[in-house]
């Protein structure tokens, strides 16, 4: 039985929950701290264990980091900003979005904007969109999301469920094209399907710190899909050698110099695509970042003044 993303992430925070608990009652019982304080430390205890996550992929990362324009190069300041909006951005993701996330359609019957699939990432579910469909739906734009399971399954086994969001979303909106707007693997997923069922229904596609060239990072996680993304794999280079410069002028990369997982950062640089680069941004926090989520609407914004 292959649990889903949702479950295992409340499972990790039961877990979570379970040692804020055993340390607030060894400070309250064995050391007399009094009750809230020993809550307090509890709490505190967890989130510096997952602060230390954060900082140790920061770490990773820029050990294999590509170098860094000088107009993103950031100060101490702009390393903290950067840092905490990271960790807020990963709490919030893992410890609430996430673990009530559904894959979800919502149809605007009266619009004629392109209708937009959203495709997450590594190891997260639709959720991971919270802060993107809001925009989407003042904007009417019919939208729908996919939760890629399993979680460590190939990148060419989600492009059924792909496929069939697609159609149901075309079929739904009467569309001929979607736009995909895809975080990190979701991206390879996308690309993975175009390779198998081609892009003439594709509008456009919007990946969002998406390691096109692999990650060096990826070789520490679990799964066939990160195997898949480890940098300079054998299927990142077969998928890129299926592709033509027809397919590749569809794609928008929006990455970011300061990615905590995408490892080298150019790695999101896909030849032949358009690219739009931002400094003092982490990975998860892409698909928070107010800059970011500004730039992705600009690209579905363009899409209808082209079909006007």
């Amino acid at each position: 039985m292959t649990m889903s993303t949702r479950l295992v992430t409340r499972l990790l925070l039961l877990v979570q929950l379970a040692a804020a608990l055993a340390i607030a009652f060894s400070l309250a019982h064995w050391d007399g701290v009094a009750p809230w304080q020993a809550a307090l430390a509890g709490i505190a205890s967890v989130m510096l264990v997952r602060l230390a996550i954060n900082l140790n992929n920061f770490v990773l990362s820029a050990c294999f980091a590509s170098r860094t324009p000088p107009e993103f190069r950031l100060g101490l300041a702009g390393r903290l900003r950067l840092l905490a909006e990271e960790f807020v951005s990963s709490i919030l993701t893992t410890s609430w979005l996430m673990p009530r996330g559904r894959a979800r359609m919502r149809i605007h019957p009266a619009s004629d904007r392109v209708p937009v699939l959203l495709l997450h990432g590594y190891g997260c579910n639709s959720g991971y969109w919270a802060r993107l469909v809001p925009l989407l739906d003042a904007a009417g734009i019919s939208h729908a999301s996919i939760d890629l399971e399993p979680v460590g399954g190939s990148i060419d086994d989600y492009a059924a469920a792909v496929e069939r969001t697609v159609e149901a979303l075309r079929a739904a909106t009467g569309a001929r094209r979607v736009a995909i707007v895809a975080h990190s693997m979701g991206g390879l997923v996308a690309r993975a399907w175009m390779r198998a069922h081609g892009s003439a229904r594709v509008a456009r596609l919007v990946t969002l710190g998406t390691p096109h060239g692999g990650t060096v990072l990826a070789r520490f996680g679990p799964g066939a899909n990160a195997q898949q993304m480890r940098r300079d794999g054998s299927w990142l280079q077969a998928l890129a050698s299926s592709e033509d410069p027809a397919m590749r002028a569809l794609v928008t990369s929006i990455y970011t110099h300061h990615d905590n997982i995408v490892s080298p950062q150019d790695s999101s640089v896909l030849p032949g695509a358009r690219h739009i680069a931002f400094g003092g941004v982490g990975h998860v926090a892409l698909g928070h970042n107010p800059r970011v989520l500004d730039a992705v609407m600009g690209e579905l914004a363009a899409l209808d003044r082209m079909s006007a």
